[in-house]
């Protein structure tokens, strides 16, 4: 499992899926990994996550989907990131279709994890992401 000391990660839900208790568990379980975590909460729009993000001065952030929005949602936040000149990386997890996997990394998300990913793959994909990020 990923070291996570030092990570700061937000997590948020933007849209209109309000079921959180998914990331709650990720929540957690970044905690006990040592990362340091801000939980937004469901309903958040792309601006807010986007601002918070700046803000907080976070490495990562991360977006839940269960209610179908991932796609518009990710463009969204994606296009927000790049007018605020955002540069951090973007995981995207939830019920995600295979078939829209390529998708979501072609619109910039440097990992997506459908629902019954692997939490250690998850905090492995975070460490990558935040190496990769301190060395550039």
């Amino acid at each position: 499992m990923a070291e996570g000391k030092g990570i700061k990660v937000l997590l948020a839900k933007t849209g209109l899926d309000g079921h959180d208790r998914g990331v709650r568990v990720l929540a957690s379980w970044f905690r006990d990994a040592g990362m340091e975590v801000i939980y937004l909460g469901p309903y958040q729009t792309a601006e807010k996550v986007v601002k918070s993000a700046i803000e907080e001065d976070v490495d990562v952030i991360g977006l839940s989907f269960l209610g179908g929005e991932h796609l518009f949602q990710v463009s969204k936040v994606t296009q927000k990131m790049k007018e605020s000149n955002l540069n951090v990386p973007l995981m995207v997890g939830g019920i995600i279709p295979k078939v829209d996997i390529p998708k979501l990394k072609e619109m910039g998300a440097a990992g997506v994890f459908p629902s019954g990913s692997r939490v250690e793959d998850i905090l492995l994909r975070i460490d990558e992401v935040t190496k990769k990020k301190e060395a550039a």
